[in-house]
């Protein structure tokens, strides 16, 4: 059998070696690439923690989905209740008895982190916040949230409340995912509720601290610390990160923006082949045409650091020469892409064209030309 390869690399090669690698102060962290679900760093990400106001992610995630179900609508009412206007903690500032639309309930909770406007969505939607946090949990079951626990619609403590790191970054990336239009929500500064203007909690939104932030939520109680779930997008790269149990405001702040900042920095998105797109043409035997392009029937998108960048390679590999008939769309070998000794990826290549047998004559002359030569011509 022979291998025919080509090998190049697309970026100098540096003679001396380094490895890259992101670590955090943060107890709980995990980031992300959007489109790929590579994951760029990881800290006790499976660990259990409390969402805090974070949970709310998931009371806003369902809200959404009633609205793209148009079960519910934007410009729908729901009646603030006692029990919610006498919520502690962040408010939106609701009067009982209030009627307050969805559209401005969405934005008393991502904007103004208000407990009372996502009890009264809870209550809208599933007439109590009991039922609602069942409601949750079914839901995070279903996006493959698995150690994760809802108790109430606000994240306010309880004992039997729990999440992960992980579960929260596949609830936003489902947010991001299923709901393009309403996620921007997110990056709303600002909203004022009678009359009481709010500024957004998400520190990562103001002052260019991180060019391309839209979005998500801050929590924070005594017993998890100070957590953050962001996102940002520049150009064609979104990453999705998700700290918890810093010890302040402060140390959240810079913590999100320095590991968001630096990710931008370090990883590029890398487009090796478009689908459909010719990697090399293959010999053919005894074929009315002398080879055969292979082709790759998907896009080939990699996110790689600078390292990778400058060490990967790639080969193709398939059995050559070919032999006639070749039928188009069959696969006949393999793209091979070695990021690194551990991470080496395959993907098929298929014939890009049908190539039809020669006929008895020149069958005979191309087989007579392989045993003399001892190759295809």
């Amino acid at each position: 059998m022979k291998f025919y390869k080509f090998l190049y690399c697309l970026f100098f090669i540096l003679l001396t070696k380094y490895s890259y690698s992101m670590d955090t102060i943060a107890q709980q962290a995990i980031m992300i690439d959007f489109d790929s679900s590579h994951i760029i760093l990881e800290k006790n990400s499976d660990q259990l923690m409390k969402p805090a106001s974070m949970a709310k992610l998931m009371t806003i995630y369902i809200t959404f989905e009633k609205i793209k179900n148009k079960s519910i609508s934007m410009n729908d009412k729901f009646i603030v209740s006692e029990r919610a206007w006498k919520k502690r903690g962040s408010r939106t500032f609701l009067e009982p008895g209030q009627n307050v639309s969805v559209s401005d309930l969405l934005r008393g909770v991502i904007v103004q982190s208000g407990n009372d406007a996502a009890i009264v969505l809870a209550e809208g939607i599933s007439g109590t916040e009991d039922i609602f946090s069942d409601l949750m949990n079914s839901v995070a079951k279903e996006l493959n949230m698995k150690n994760t626990v809802f108790k109430n619609s606000t994240g306010w403590p309880d004992p039997d409340q729990n999440t992960t790191a992980r579960d929260l970054s596949i609830l936003t990336s489902s947010l991001i995912k299923n709901f393009p239009e309403l996620y921007k929500m997110f990056a709303e500064k600002s909203f004022t509720f009678n009359g009481i203007k709010q500024d957004n909690r998400n520190p990562i939104l103001y002052n260019n601290l991180v060019y391309g932030s839209d979005g998500l939520k801050t929590g924070h109680t005594q017993e998890s610390g100070y957590g953050l779930v962001a996102s940002a997008l520049r150009g064609n790269l979104r990453f999705v990160l998700v700290l918890n149990g810093m010890t302040s405001m402060r140390q959240r702040k810079q913590e999100s923006a320095r590991l968001l900042n630096s990710a931008f920095r370090e990883f590029k998105k890398v487009n090796f082949y478009k689908a459909n797109q010719k990697v090399i043409d293959a010999k053919v035997f005894l074929g009315e045409n002398n080879s055969v392009p292979l082709i790759v029937k998907e896009d080939i998108n990699l996110l790689l650091n600078s390292v990778e960048k400058r060490e990967m390679n790639i080969k193709a590999k398939w059995n050559e020469p070919i032999s006639a008939p070749i039928h188009k769309d069959i696969e006949l070998g393999k793209l091979i892409i070695e990021i690194s000794d551990e991470k080496v990826l395959s993907f098929p290549m298929f014939s890009g064209e049908e190539v039809k047998k020669q006929g008895v004559l020149k069958r005979i002359g191309s087989t007579v030309d392989y045993i003399i030569w001892g190759a295809v011509k």
